[in-house]
């Protein structure tokens, strides 16, 4: 969270989207987990369908879990309690993992981003 904003660690790969084809157990779990936040602001779809989440990745040796991800705006004013939720959901399931969630506007939210066509074309 915030005292672990620069957790990003040289050689590994965090590109966008690194879990969507993942057959890893634990990465489909954080997956299943992630939908069940919400944006308080935007209560109608979870975060992982809205497309804030880029990229997750699971050490298990250490039992770490890195995620980068965005908010709907660059002023949040609920970013702090999003992350608190994502990191409540994950331990719920996964309890002796530590979370850091490192936040980026780069690149920038867009509709593409949102997983489910339906919703993407109700923003069009």
């Amino acid at each position: 969270m915030n005292d672990n904003d620069y957790f990003l660690r040289p050689g590994i790969d965090y590109s966008m989207n690194n879990y969507e084809n993942s057959d890893h157990a634990l990465t489909k779990i954080i997956c299943e987990q992630m939908e069940t936040v919400y944006d308080p602001e935007f209560p109608i779809v979870d975060i992982f369908t809205l497309g804030l989440i880029y990229s997750i990745l699971v050490d298990e040796d250490d039992e770490c879990i890195d995620i980068v991800m965005t908010y709907t705006t660059p002023s949040c004013p609920e970013g702090e309690l999003i992350q608190q939720m994502i990191v409540n959901a994950i331990n719920d399931k996964l309890p002796t993992f530590k979370i850091n969630i490192q936040i980026t506007f780069d690149p920038q939210r867009s509709l593409d981003m949102i997983k489910d066509q339906d919703l993407r074309r109700m923003f069009e």
